[in-house]
């Protein structure tokens, strides 16, 4: 798995689950502040993230990731 397979994701998650446009979210982008994603969305994420990677993302974790490249590095560390 590629940092840009991860990303690609992740981006076509937001896009659905927040209804706009994949080609405005970047990795700098930030999931509050830039997307207003809200905690329900920010959940459904983790538990994408979760099941494609068979990774765990615990809810202290989870709230320190602010950013979609943040979101990306965590599932690379973590990922088998």
């Amino acid at each position: 798995m590629s940092r840009e397979q991860v990303l690609e994701l992740i981006r076509e998650h937001l896009a659905d689950e927040l209804e706009l446009d994949a080609a405005r979210i970047e990795e700098r982008t930030r999931f509050k502040d830039d997307l207003q994603a809200d905690s329900l969305d920010l959940y459904t994420l983790v538990q994408e993230l979760e099941d494609t990677y068979g990774i765990h993302i615990s809810e202290q974790q989870a709230a320190e990731i602010l950013t979609v490249g943040q979101a990306v590095d965590f599932v690379l560390a973590h990922a088998g």
